[in-house]
């Protein structure tokens, strides 16, 4: 299709009625949709890789892995191709209350790579996850003992400014403790779930805004979900200190 003819799009419940949705085998509801670098056997393989008890919390949820994802003054519509023009407005995720499930609308075309889409998801599942389920009390006694030790870095900046607050003895101490153990806890999911999909390198994960976790408190981190939530069959998590040649 030439890039000079006008895009196609259509709204979120559009989508809805034309694209329809599959569901692994881990009970998790996806579809795909428009002109896309994630092929649909990694697509497939990616949501495969969420563990049935993670899985399990996303029953009212369906993922639409789509080109762009636009802001459309009060709405949303939904680009079956890249546009730079349309990019400009585009986000990263949309979650939306349709045909009375949750509908998460993922931009795969503003990311670069397998890593940036997967870990796109795997982020949405952690922090889908902790929200219906809490956080597990072994994690949350690795995470007082991290801090304890005063570990530092953190792995978003959601929780780096939360445990500021949280270990600050401020009036919001106690508020900012659950929501950084709960930030920490869903970015540990994501990073465990993504280290099962693909490989993953300590430093693929850093960031300029905040220092990340340094290496040995973050594979404390990922080996505790990882007993919590074992790898699905055909997937496997180990850590490694050196890169094997």
């Amino acid at each position: 299709m030439p890039e000079s003819l006008p895009v196609a799009t259509y709204t979120p419940s559009d989508l809805l009625r034309k694209v329809p949705v599959q569901q692994a085998s881990n009970g998790i509801c996806y579809a795909m949709f428009g002109d896309m670098l994630l092929t649909g056997n990694d697509l497939e393989r990616m949501i495969a890789a969420v563990p049935r008890p993670i899985a399990a919390s996303l029953e009212r949820k369906a993922y639409y892995f789509v080109p762009l994802t636009v802001n459309d003054g009060d709405g949303t519509i939904i680009a079956e191709r890249y546009d730079v023009k349309l990019s400009e407005n585009a986000i990263c995720h949309r979650n939306l209350k349709l045909g009375g499930s949750e509908c998460v609308f993922i931009s795969t075309r503003l990311m670069d790579d397998r890593f940036s889409i997967a870990f796109e998801f795997y982020i949405n599942v952690g922090h889908a996850f902790v929200e219906q389920a809490g956080v597990a009390q072994e994690f949350a006694d690795l995470i007082a003992k991290q801090v304890q030790e005063r570990h530092r870095g953190e792995t978003s900046l959601d929780a780096y400014e939360l445990r500021k607050v949280a270990t600050g003895g401020g009036p919001d101490a106690e508020k900012a403790r659950t929501e950084y153990l709960e930030a920490a806890f869903a970015d540990a999911i994501a990073v465990y779930l993504l280290a099962t999909f693909i490989d993953v390198d300590y430093y693929d994960l850093r960031e300029r805004e905040y220092p990340l976790l340094a290496p040995i408190a973050l594979a404390e981190r990922l080996r505790k979900v990882a007993e919590i939530f074992p790898a699905n069959p055909g997937f496997e998590f180990a850590v490694y200190y050196k890169r094997r040649q």
